[in-house]
């Protein structure tokens, strides 16, 4: 049963890197790594290493994605105020 739930978890981290690697706008790459790094966290916790899950689940899954929306917001804001 352990095998399978850590095939799911590495097919799923596959699947969303590479979601990743194929979007485009950097808003949306932010919200699909963020599933990345919640596919990472369980695969982690399923491979018995819940401290380095729970830390890719803060970093990972939260602050990256959060740091990556407010620089595309902010560029994007300043975007438009250079053209007046």
């Amino acid at each position: 049963m352990a095998d399978v739930l850590v095939v799911l978890a590495l097919m799923f981290v596959a699947a969303a890197a590479t979601a990743a690697v194929l979007n485009r706008d950097p808003a949306r790459q932010a919200v699909v790594l963020s599933l990345l790094g919640l596919g990472l966290a369980v695969a982690f916790t399923v491979l018995q290493a819940p401290d380095v899950g729970l830390s890719q689940l803060g970093v990972g899954s939260a602050l990256t994605p959060l740091m990556i929306l407010l620089t595309v917001r902010k560029v994007r804001k300043g975007k438009g105020r250079g053209r007046e």
